[in-house]
């Protein structure tokens, strides 16, 4: 049984509402000159003003909120912010409970089943969540011998409406989900979709759901009324991206769902970084960055430094494209997860400077536009860049698995 920390609260400055990402994006307007660094600085010291996980529906509150939606926290628990009063009472209530579990012999593996991950990546579509959900409820199954692959996150995507519209892609912060009923009101709303299962609680999530309340006035939408008819995350497959991609469609302006442009390649996330600020990034590029996959990274390191960048610049037209992943405060459209990494022979890898990539959201397909004779004719001359790696991370490297079976270390695939 889980008690997850929950958000802070969100920051102010001249009457808006802030968050750590409009810090990160701040440096990016700082290079464009829409900014001056004292007034970085200030927005800096206004924007996290306690404890607690990120304001907005970042990667760990993705999380909290998947693990109450598959039943291993007690209803209510991950919106609650961090310095409310109902956390400690949810902190005492789980402690409680888990005399309880224990009494009653119910374990993890009654819990965490193919019906109740299947219930957190509804969930996970339903609110728009951090790409990074693929790759932790991807590896949380394969602990719990789980069948779950990109293509249960494909289909559900289709089938679960977008119906709340959280930060970073949307207006909403975790204080106002909180609000709003929590995760509690969004099951109720997504009641006709759930499976049974299990809870922590005792109490089946389809008995919990119907049970919960939705306020008069709340930021969730009515399934026939959705912010998107299809879910919050998209699955891309294509020349560039054979064994699967991701992106947080709901991220994404409708302007940019297709996109074709020409290819910026970068060998690191720093070496993008230098090149995006330093305005050699013109409308219309699609940014590559290799060499950061789990393999590559090592570690898959998240890409949060270039992707604010961009916004903070202003940039409307750019896409992003990496083995490397996201931050869950990642907006635009920002495609990681490309399997296989360029650092184990994937595509990624023979991208040239200028090479044609078509996105296809809509479709769901990541393509490079060169002919297979060419490819052909690179993959030949080709070998991957290589890190000088010892110890742990060189261990690391030489087992772990590729994204799309969840970058799980130790399992080699």
């Amino acid at each position: 049984i889980m008690v997850t920390g929950g958000p802070m609260q969100c920051g102010y400055l001249e009457g808006k509402e802030l968050s750590l990402i409009d810090v990160f994006e701040g440096v990016g307007r700082v290079a464009a000159g829409k900014m001056t660094e004292e007034e970085l600085y200030e927005l800096e010291t206004c924007a996290m003003p306690g404890c607690g996980s990120c304001q907005g529906l970042y990667t760990a509150n993705t999380m909290a909120c998947m693990t109450e939606a598959m039943g291993m926290s007690l209803p209510g628990c991950a919106a609650v912010p961090a310095v409310n009063a109902d956390k400690l009472r949810i902190a005492r209530m789980t402690g409680e409970r888990v005399m309880g579990l224990v009494n009653e012999g119910l374990r993890p593996r009654e819990i965490i089943t193919e019906k109740s991950l299947g219930n957190a990546v509804r969930v996970d579509m339903a609110l728009g969540g951090s790409t990074n959900a693929v790759l932790h409820l991807m590896a949380i199954a394969m602990e719990a011998e789980v069948p779950l692959t990109l293509d249960h996150f494909r289909q559900i995507a289709m089938e679960i409406p977008h119906i709340c519209h959280m930060q970073p892609s949307g207006p909403h912060s975790m204080e106002t989900l909180y609000r709003s009923g929590g995760i509690p009101a969004v099951l109720k709303t997504l009641l006709s979709f759930l499976e049974d299962e299990k809870t922590v609680s005792g109490i089946g999530i389809r008995e919990l759901a119907a049970g919960a309340k939705i306020p008069a006035v709340s930021i969730i939408c009515p399934p026939d009324n959705p912010v998107n008819p299809a879910g919050g995350l998209r699955i891309l497959t294509g020349s560039l991206a054979p064994r699967g991609a991701v992106i947080k469609s709901a991220a994404v302006v409708e302007e940019m769902w297709r996109h074709t442009g020409p290819a910026r390649v970068f060998d690191g996330e720093q070496e993008a970084m230098k090149a995006i600020l330093a305005n050699r990034i013109h409308e219309g590029d699609v940014v590559v960055i290799r060499y950061e996959g789990p393999v590559g990274g090592p570690g898959m390191p998240e890409m949060l430094s270039p992707t604010s960048a961009l916004m903070g610049l202003g940039y409307t037209r750019v896409a992003l494209v990496t083995d490397g992943r996201f931050s869950g405060g990642t907006r635009g459209p920002c495609i990681g997860h490309v399997c296989p990494e360029a650092a184990v022979g994937g595509p990624i890898g023979l991208v040239h400077e200028g090479d044609r990539i078509a996105i296809d959201i809509h479709a769901g397909t990541v393509d490079l536009l060169v002919d297979e004779k060419d490819l052909g004719e690179r993959r030949a001359g080709w070998s991957p860049k290589t890190k000088k790696l010892t110890g742990v991370l060189a261990r690391y490297s030489e087992s772990v698995q590729q994204a799309d079976l969840g970058a799980v270390f130790g399992r080699k695939g």
